[in-house]
C-alpha cells in the first residue's frame, strides 16, 4: 500500500502541536547521532521550541 503525500502545514491544537514537535524532537536528535557515528561525521544540532527552549545535540570528538 502506498501512502499519498501529506501536506505540511502548521497544527492548530495546541497539545497535538506538543506532541507532534516532542517526537519530531527525540527522531532528530536520534537521526543526528547516527549522521555522527555512521559517516564519522562532526554534527551539531540546535532546536528552540516555540516557548525559546533549548535542546542541542553535538557530536565533537575530539582527542588529545
Amino acid at each position: 500500500m502506498v501512502r499519498g503525500k501529506t501536506e505540511i502545514k502548521r497544527i492548530e491544537n495546541a497539545t497535538s502541536r506538543q506532541v507532534t514537535f516532542s517526537k519530531r524532537r527525540s527522531g532528530l536528535l536520534k537521526k543526528a547521532s547516527e549522521l555522527s557515528i555512521l559517516c564519522d561525521a562532526e554534527v551539531t544540532l540546535i532546536i528552540f521550541s516555540q516557548k525559546g527552549k533549548l535542546f542541542e545535540f553535538s557530536s565533537s570528538r575530539y582527542t588529545a
